[in-house]
This record gives structure tokens, sequence and C-alpha cells, in this order.
């Protein structure tokens, strides 16, 4: 194994450590704004469910991230390096303005930007695409309707509670929607980084056969992603938390229900989604149960166009990284 290959697996670690701390928003914000948990004990609890994650999905998001964006066989170092540092670069980006993107969309973006520069467009597998990109769409609204659906079951069956009552049971339920969330960002998040470190191993020739996940690597990733978790990104807490809709326990109940539910069943059928676009919908869906201005729409807005802006930006700077990296 040499250098430059040890060097490229440790930067996809650093960009799952980066998701991790990017992403930490989605797992701990509801609970952490309701004041349910402390943060440090909130980033604890996500981590430790982003952690154990590998032991209850299988590695479908994984075979789709290694060999279903662009033609496997096209792969090799310079292509991961200029994938990660398109998606490593976005991420950073969009922490400093505390916009909740996807991690998982600036990866693949980062994946066409240099997969197109090597080979073409004739590189790309479409199939594997257009389902990803499909899902910008349809994760949040997946989400958004499973809040309304879920908050509308809750609030008809509390209907007749005491608020005091209401605000105790959530407080507890919370505890248990968090950990499931964080355990479907675990499972789906993770396994794109997994996908990145095989796909290279099996271009570099270090794996042969059939394409596989080695343990280590399953272990490495959600090891990382939790430990990014651990740190939070601040300032993405405060975007999903505060300033989309004011939260109660209730409410982050029923987002985090409605978007792990989402992260389940894609993950299940293999479709890398963003857990970002699916629990900021379903954050969305909750808030409007109130009334349609409890949702800050201006905020959503510009959260929806960094989403859009994720795949070419991160793909532009793939393509710059892929460049200045044949130089050397």
């Amino acid at each position: 194994m040499t250098i430059f290959i040890i060097f490229l697996i440790l930067l996809a670690l650093v960009f799952d450590f980066l998701n991790g701390f990017h992403d930490s928003a989605n797992s701990i914000a509801t609970v952490v704004s309701t004041r349910v948990l402390s943060p440090r004990y909130a980033v604890l609890w996500a981590a430790f469910f982003n952690f154990v994650a590998f032991l209850f999905f299988g590695l479908h998001v994984a075979n789709t991230i290694g060999k279903g964006i662009i033609d496997i066989s096209v792969v090799d170092q310079y292509v991961i390096f200029g994938a990660l540092t398109g998606a490593c670069g976005w991420n950073i980006i969009t922490w400093y303005f505390g916009l909740p993107t996807s991690s998982s969309h600036s990866l693949i973006g980062g994946l066409i930007g240099a997969g197109i520069v090597k080979a073409g467009p004739e590189a790309l597998v479409m199939s594997g695409i257009v389902k990803t990109v499909a899902f910008i769409v349809i994760s949040p609204f997946v989400g958004l309707i499973l809040g309304v659906g879920i908050g509308l079951l809750v609030y008809w069956g509390f209907r007749k509670s005491m608020p005091s009552k209401v605000d105790n049971v959530f407080r507890k339920g919370q505890l248990v929607s968090a950990a499931f969330y964080s355990m479907g960002h675990g499972g789906n998040d993770a396994q794109k980084t997994m996908g990145i470190i095989a796909s290279l191993l099996f271009s570099a020739k270090i794996l042969q056969g059939d394409f596989y996940i080695p343990l280590w690597v399953i272990i490495s990733c959600n090891g990382a992603i939790a430990l990014g978790t651990m740190f939070g990104g601040w300032r993405i807490v405060k975007t999903m938390g505060q300033k989309i809709s004011k939260l109660k326990p209730v409410d982050g109940f029923c987002a985090e229900t409605g978007a792990a539910v989402t992260l389940f069943v894609s993950s299940a059928f293999g479709i890398p989604v963003s857990t970002t676009h699916t629990i900021t919908g379903a954050i969305v869906g909750v808030g409007s149960l109130k009334r349609m201005s409890a949702v800050r729409w201006g905020v959503a807005g510009n959260i929806v166009w960094a989403w859009v802006l994720t795949i070419p930006c991160s793909a532009l700077i793939s393509i710059i990284a892929y460049y200045i990296a044949k130089q050397f």
C-alpha cells in the first residue's frame, strides 16, 4: 500500500469526520433546542448510535457509492482525491455559513466532477445518479409528509392531556427518537465513505474479485463519523434547532421519528439520501402544523438554494483538485 493510498484513506476518514461534524446538527439540534439533553450529553448520545449503526444495517448504500455513481473502471487515486477534496471543501464552506447542506451530495458531486474530467460523461452511471438526484426532492418531501402525519396522530392522541404531561412524556420520547435518527444517520452516511475507500482499494488492486467492504473499513468509517458528531457543528445546530421553527419536545419527537423512518427505508434499498434534507423536511412539516407562519420560510429558502448548489459546487472544486493533483 503506497503512501498516497494511505493518505487518501486518511483523507476519506477526514471527510467522514467532517460529515459527522457537519451533520451532528441533524441528530442533536431538536433534542438540544428543546432542552431534553445538554449539548455535551446530546453529542455523546448521537455519537454512540452513529457508531453502532453498522450492526443493524446492510451495506447497500456503500455498494451504490462504490460502483453506482461513476464506472469503477475509471476510478483511480486522482479521481478519489478530487472527489474527497470537493466534498470536504464544500462541507467546510457551508459549515462556516451555518447552512445544513448534504455531505452525501457533496461527495457525489465530487465523484461526478473528477469522473467527467478523467473519462468524460460516459464514465457516469446515470441510473445511480438519477436515483440519488431524485431524492434531493423526494427525501425532504417524505420527511415532511411523515413529520406532518406523525404530528397529527400524536397531537390527536394527546389532545385531552395537560401540556405538562405531554411535555414530560415526549422529553423521554425524544431520547428514543434521537437514538433512532442517529442510527439512521450512521447507517446511511458512514456507508458513503466505506464505498469510496473500497473503490480506491479495488482500483489499486489491493482488493480483488467481487466488490465488497472489508470489516476494518466499516469500523473505521463508523468510528470517524461518530467522532465528528461528538465535536458537533454548532453553527448548524442553531439553524436547525431554532431558526427554521421553534420546537417543543413533542415536535422534536415527531420530526426525528419521521426522518428516522425515511432513513431506515432508504438505507434498506441502498439509496444514498441526504440526512440533512430529510430532517429539514420533517422539521418544516411539524412546524407548519402549528401555523404556516411558524416556519421561517426565508431561512428554509436559503437552505434549499444551498442544496441546489451542492453537487455543481463540489464538482467544480473536485475538478480543480483533480487538475492540481495531476500536475504532481
